[in-house]
């Protein structure tokens, strides 16, 4: 494509996206420059406690301001990363890695005890859920590595096994189907969608275990909801006591299908929709996508659609099960990669934050030619189980470069997010594994 061309894509394209995008708070606050380049609404004040962890993953915040990370490889022989602050200087000094395998999730779990509750550090790999037992204020954990599930399948693409507790008894593991669009050959131009696809029997949805139990396989567990791409941000929100996700979007509506979509038409589509997920609910993955500028679920072109035709019931000739495919609570922008899903649990930032939910995102790959979007810690504010006003920008600069053409240019690229106990806001880097405290005062 000529240069001139690309030019005028990224002013016409490009630039309004990053101005105003569909249900994006129109009062947008101002983000002013705070600590390490990243730049915050005013009032927030930014710090870096680890310089460089690793390639981190999802955090944990114990109650005594420990910090837990996930690691993507090993590290000095560990796959977890514990941090300490052990003079009270708001500075993680000491770093201690252990445990097995490398992999993504990471939660904090209390249980009954025999006398005082135990306390779980609860992790996962590919394929696998683990656990290890505290005993008192040990910042590494001495309990033995229990297996609580198994057997998920292996695989190279969205194997990563987020985590998220509800505070009781229940257990929800993402298990992200390898694919991008259900399609008989992956990623292949022209290439159909394969209808009552068995991608849906183990993968592409969100799976409920008992949370005390050890030794359980993936099936001893229960499809909890279905029709989910890859929920990498998982996350329970405590005020409302329901799951929330944020589905990474399916890629390369242009490149599959060129004469039905430009590649102003990728730039924008599909929607990384937020997702309510109650027992049985179906987001509608291979078969549908969400367009956020109508507002309406579309069908997907492996499936006959020609990005105009909107769906309903019926539409595929031979697909079973329930097809009133739900909507999402709001979409937010195409292919911002959401990696992390945090409610805001805590009273120090102000009180329109507190309910409300901050996202991660990871920063796009496929927007090419065109600029990458994402790179940041998105805020949207809740009401009950429903978001009460658009999303914002919350924190911007982990990038490190105005203009992103390729995810290897960026300077880090947020992956997890963790509330502290003090209602500070931890955010990790996936690159070199640089971890971030966002703190308020007036």
């Amino acid at each position: 494509m000529p240069r001139l061309r690309l030019l005028l894509l990224a002013t016409l394209i490009a630039g309004p996206l990053q101005a105003q995008q569909p249900n994006q708070n129109p009062a947008q606050p101002p983000l002013g420059p705070a600590a390490d380049g990243l730049r915050l609404p005013a009032g927030f004040r930014a710090e870096v406690v680890h310089p460089r962890v690793g390639p981190a993953r999802h955090l944990a915040a114990r109650a005594n301001g420990d910090l837990y990370v996930r690691l993507s490889k090993t590290t000095e022989g560990g796959g977890i990363a514990a941090l300490r602050d052990t003079d009270g200087n708001g500075n993680y000094d000491q770093v201690k890695y252990f445990g097995p395998g490398t992999g993504t999730g990471m939660a904090l779990v209390t249980l009954p005890g025999e006398g005082e509750p135990a306390e779980y550090l609860y992790t996962s790999t590919a394929t696998e859920v683990l656990r290890q037992k505290f005993t008192g204020s040990e910042l590494v954990p001495s309990g033995p590595v229990e297996t609580v599930v198994e057997g998920f399948p292996q695989q190279h693409a969205h194997n990563a096994k987020s985590i998220a507790w509800d505070g009781g008894d229940r257990l929800f593991v993402n298990s992200g189907a390898p694919s991008n669009a259900g399609q008989a050959q992956d990623r292949t131009p022209g290439s159909p969608g394969v209808v009552n696809t068995p991608l849906l029997e183990r993968t592409g949805g969100v799976w409920v275990f008992d949370v005390a139990k050890t030794g359980q396989s993936q099936g001893d567990g229960r499809r909890f909801a279905t029709g989910l791409r890859n929920c990498v941000a998982l996350g329970w929100n405590p005020a409302a006591g329901q799951l929330y996700t944020v589905m990474h979007g399916r890629d390369q509506l242009d490149s599959l299908f060129p004469k039905l979509y430009s590649q102003s038409d990728n730039a924008r589509l599909p929607a990384e929709e937020m997702l309510l997920l109650k027992d049985g609910s179906n987001s509608g993955w291979p078969y549908t996508y969400w367009d956020p500028f109508s507002n309406r679920r579309m069908l997907g072109p492996e499936y006959g659609g020609d990005g105009k035709t909107v769906w309903r019931p019926g539409l595929i000739k031979g697909l079973k099960g329930p097809q009133n495919f739900q909507d999402p609570v709001i979409a937010l922008p195409a292919h911002w990669a959401p990696n992390a899903l945090a409610f805001y649990t805590g009273t120090q930032f102000p009180e329109r934050y507190q309910g409300g939910a901050f996202i991660a995102f990871h920063g796009s790959w496929n927007r090419a030619p065109l600029p990458q979007g994402g790179y940041n810690v998105v805020f949207v504010p809740f009401d009950g189980e429903q978001p009460s006003g658009g999303w914002e920008v919350f924190a911007d600069g982990f990038a490190g470069e105005k203009e992103i053409r390729s995810t290897g240019s960026a300077k880090a690229r947020p992956c997890g997010l963790a509330v502290g106990p003090d209602g500070s806001l931890y955010v990790s880097d996936s690159r070199q594994g640089r971890l971030w405290r966002i703190t308020y005062a007036d």
